[in-house]
């Protein structure tokens, strides 16, 4: 009797997902080929942009003591190591024939994904805030966003970022897998991955749901009222702070919408599989990314000029030969 127990405990062991396949973007050799010259490509302008934008930041005493930028630096930190979680892992599965992940680093992925996901969300929003202050309350602004403000705002969203993923890691590593391991994607989230549980998810689905489909829905509304409240406002300033102040807004707008509106669709919905899905996800985690640094920079007198005093100084240091 003992002995079949122990065969049985065996079997269930045995049968345990320790990995996943991940399916990818295309089963094309050809396709996958030229999938990789792209996103090579794209992988190669998130780190260059985002870490040029890093450093002019810190290199700059001037920006480093705007709010704004000092929350642009952030951000893009986060887009640099969020590209870093997805990309590498799909590169490399482009050029080989078998994708894939270790289940401990599909709960990595989901872990690091969610933690700088939604820090990023949270400074999004800090920087909406920074914003309505800038064009609400000109004459206070220098006093309400202090430097001290600013610490502990960027302190709270990393902080709320990190609880937010602990929950999701938290919710699936509880599930059992003893089945399929396939997943529909290139990389490892919440929605595919809890499809694969050999249980019953609806509780699991509806806490993810309210978490992750709650939390972005929530921060996108907040973001699109206080720029509303910001256009109001801008209908009794001058033209030319006007026209200033609409294209800072419109760029933070750009951004908020290519992150926030795949994340609401993505979330805030049953875990059922659409055709769009992937495209989504490859903006979310790849285009976006991409594009912060060129939304925050070519229109950005300030940006620019202090990225030619970083040429110069990097010329003076490194003179060519």
């Amino acid at each position: 009797m003992s002995l079949g127990i122990l065969d049985l405990m065996k079997k269930e062991n045995d049968s345990k997902v320790t990995e996943f396949v991940l399916l990818g973007l295309s089963s094309s050799l050809e396709l996958q080929l030229f999938l990789f010259l792209i996103f090579l490509l794209f992988y190669m302008a998130i780190v260059l942009g985002n870490l040029l934008i890093v450093v002019t930041v810190r290199a700059d005493t001037h920006l480093l003591q705007s709010p704004m930028y000092y929350f642009l630096g952030h951000l893009s930190f986060i887009d640099l190591c969020l590209s870093c979680v997805t990309v590498p892992k799909m590169l490399g599965d482009f050029v080989q024939e078998d994708k894939i992940i270790s289940f401990s680093g599909c709960l990595a992925q989901i872990c690091f994904l969610h933690f700088l996901g939604a820090s990023e969300m949270f400074l999004l929003t800090a920087m909406a805030y920074d914003r309505y202050v800038a064009i609400c309350n000109p004459l206070q602004y220098l006093t309400v966003m202090n430097h001290q403000l600013c610490l502990q705002m960027v302190f709270a969203c990393w902080c709320g970022g990190f609880v937010h993923s602990i929950t999701q890691v938290t919710l699936v590593i509880q599930l059992p897998f003893c089945g399929p391991n396939k997943l529909d994607n290139f990389y490892c989230d919440v929605p595919q991955v809890i499809k694969l549980a050999c249980t019953d998810t609806y509780v699991v689905e509806v806490l993810m749901v309210s978490n992750s489909g709650l939390l972005s829905l929530v921060c996108f509304l907040v973001l699109l009222f206080s720029y509303a409240v910001i256009l109001v406002t801008l209908r009794t300033r001058f033209r030319q702070g006007q026209n200033r102040a609409l294209s800072t807004c419109a760029s933070h707008l750009t951004v908020v919408s290519l992150i926030f509106v795949p994340c609401v669709f993505i979330y805030l919905r049953p875990f059922c599989s659409f055709s769009v899905d992937k495209v989504f996800s490859v903006f979310y985690t790849v285009i976006t990314p991409m594009l912060n640094p060129l939304i925050y920079t070519l229109r950005n007198t300030d940006m620019k000029t202090a990225m030619k005093k970083l040429r110069k100084t990097c010329d003076i240091l490194l003179p060519c030969p």
